[in-house]
């Protein structure tokens, strides 16, 4: 009695965990049955995700939000974008109040295996700077000995901070913010001497001030930052979902796919690559669940990978970023797509 009353609650266990595991792979279904993607992002962060006055998202993250709507949903627009911290944004992913989050998240160990998130690529290279004052007098880092540092709390950037300092002999005092917006008002309030975050995200912030000719970004870059997209462990064809519609994006800027093209180039193009990113050959989405021209769409929301960098981040924005390591790997950068077939 005691070995099949055991076997009898093994056997439940196992339904049960077989149970959470099918709820855990069902992302998809849940997607397209609710009708809306809930996308992660930023609580306001110029260039990469922030509303404007009348509540409409526009960024770098939001377009790639919006590429994922349009690949599963067959519509850019059928999202919800949910606002999240440095401190809420994993707990909102883990929890299922978000499908995705691209949100200027770091890819580290802890967080791809203690925090059960699965990054689906990387969509930019990024490192660790220094904002300050031009009135500051300081032209390095290494002049912040004993400063104040404005810094996001439960971020990588805390404890790059830290490391850094300590390897260099020197001392600061923490200013402990949770948001880019406490951020900047603290910075601009001149209760920081400094403000440290993603060179990126200081680029964006510093381009947000009525006077960002008064602030620059100091030459170190103190860390690796490769941001992108995550979604949860336990469901590998949301991811695969997910990870897919970035490097399509990527291969669509490789093979000169853009917005104004797309569709010539889905009639005549010869290149079977394109012709399998396109869905006119082979029907790869089939096997992700999607149907043929599940990339294509992924692509007309908003260009290809290079035309939304220009066109929210690049050099001809307020932003002003180069492309730098986020250039194709066939132009020196570390772009790359996997292939198509």
């Amino acid at each position: 009695m005691k070995k099949f009353a055991f076997f009898g609650t093994v056997a439940a266990m196992a339904l049960a965990a077989t149970g959470a595991l099918a709820a855990e792979g069902d992302t998809l279904k849940e997607v397209k049955a609710r009708g809306v993607l809930n996308c992660g992002v930023n609580t306001g962060l110029i260039g990469f995700a922030a509303p404007d006055a009348n509540g409409n998202w526009s960024g770098f993250d939001i377009a790639y939000c919006k590429a994922v709507a349009a690949a599963v949903l067959g519509d850019p627009t059928k999202i919800k974008f949910v606002p999240t911290t440095g401190q809420t944004r994993f707990t909102a992913l883990s929890s299922g109040e978000v499908d995705i989050l691209a949100r200027n998240s770091t890819w580290t160990f802890q967080r791809d295996t203690d925090l059960k998130l699965d990054f689906v690529g990387v969509n930019y290279y990024d490192g660790q700077g220094f904002m300050v004052r031009k009135d500051l007098g300081v032209s390095s880092a290494k002049e912040l000995d004993g400063a104040t540092v404005c810094i996001q709390t439960g971020t990588t950037t805390e404890l790059n901070l830290a490391d850094y300092f300590k390897a260099n002999g020197m001392t600061y005092q923490p200013v402990n913010i949770d948001s880019n917006a406490e951020g900047e008002q603290q910075y601009m309030a001149k209760a920081c001497d400094a403000y440290t975050t993603d060179a990126s995200g200081l680029a964006a912030t510093r381009a947000s001030f009525a006077d960002p000719e008064n602030h620059i970004i100091l030459p170190e870059i103190i860390s690796k930052e490769p941001l992108g997209p995550a979604v949860r462990h336990g469901d590998n064809n949301w991811g695969d979902i997910a990870r897919w519609t970035l490097f399509a994006l990527i291969a669509a800027e490789e093979y000169g796919v853009t917005s104004a093209n797309i569709d010539e180039l889905a009639k005549s193009s010869t290149n079977p690559e394109v012709q399998r990113l396109l869905g006119t050959t082979d029907d790869l989405g089939k096997m992700i669940g999607l149907d043929a021209e599940w990339a294509k769409r992924a692509i007309k929301a908003g260009g290809n990978y290079g035309e939304i960098f220009a066109a929210t981040i690049g050099e001809q924005t307020p932003i002003g970023l180069a492309r730098g390591l986020n250039a194709q790997w066939t132009q020196g950068g570390l772009m790359y797509a996997m292939p198509f077939r």
